[in-house]
């Protein structure tokens, strides 16, 4: 039997509008890691990474290092906040539909500005997780992998295309225990699932007809940093289906039309077989 969980989120406004908790049943889905350095970052810092869920806008790879909303004090209450941005200003709206948790978001611009839009969400997992996603599902993995395929990476190519879930031979739905390896990846799909034991999250985003959607998967188990790696895995559903925004072709950003904005919605719900 499969029941629903209600969630609820935390968040703080004065560090980039973090998510700080995303919880239901007794657990925990965010991970975190202390350090003092996000609590002095600037727009324009290097990403820091404390975990949570960062709302990383208008590049996620990059310049600004994971967008320029992360490292900006958000004004308003969790329950609508904006963010305002060099070019842009974002509005998320939080909201409950059946115990999942929805956040409508309204990116304003001077129309036909381009942007990547992840949220940022860092999970916490066992070792025995798995990323669901349709078998067959397009996906672009990213150099750092290169170790793990089973064909040479093409010299001087960005990314590499393979389908869901064993593309080139790395079976990237294993989110397991710490291996030395980092895998960056991009799914064509707008939603997935999380299996970890008898818990179950879904996450989802919804976009207007034509806006490109997809979810963006990083895999550390241990390959990052260099000098003091950690286990940490990113599942973020995305506008866009490239990482850095300087990289995007025609169809991989999304652009604000005509009327100065665009809003989409991020759905996140979670699940326990009893």
């Amino acid at each position: 039997m499969v029941t629903p969980i209600p969630l609820s989120a935390r968040f703080d406004l004065a560090l980039g509008g973090r998510w700080t908790s995303l919880s239901g049943g007794g657990r925990e889905w965010l991970w975190s890691r202390p350090d003092p350095a996000r609590a002095v970052a600037l727009p324009g810092s290097a990403f820091v990474d404390a975990g949570g869920l960062e709302e990383c806008v208008p590049t996620v790879r990059g310049l600004p290092d994971h967008g320029d909303a992360w490292s900006r004090p958000w004004t308003g209450t969790p329950a609508q906040a904006t963010a305002k941005c060099e070019g842009f200003e974002l509005v998320r709206t939080i909201g409950d539909e059946a115990g999942a948790v929805v956040a409508t978001y309204r990116l304003s611009a001077d129309p036909g500005f381009r942007f990547v839009w992840s949220a940022h969400a860092l999970l916490d997992l066992s070792e025995k997780a798995r990323l669901v996603a349709p078998d067959g599902t397009p996906v672009r993995i990213y150099p750092e992998a290169a170790p793990l395929l089973d064909t040479a990476w093409p010299p001087g190519a960005l990314f590499v295309e393979g389908r869901w879930p064993d593309p080139f031979g790395v079976g990237l739905d294993r989110l397991g225990p710490a291996d030395g390896s980092a895998a960056g990846a991009v799914l064509a799909c707008a939603s997935v699932a999380v299996e970890d034991g008898t818990d179950l999250l879904r996450l989802r985003v919804e976009a207007p007809p034509g806006v490109p959607v997809g979810t963006a998967l990083w895999r550390n188990l241990g390959g990052f940093p260099e000098g003091a790696p950690y286990r940490s895995i990113g599942v973020e559903p995305m506008l866009g289906t490239v990482f850095d925004l300087a990289e995007a072709g025609p169809d991989d950003a999304a652009q604000v039309p005509a009327s100065g904005e665009l809003t989409w919605r991020l759905v996140m719900a979670a699940e326990r077989l009893t």
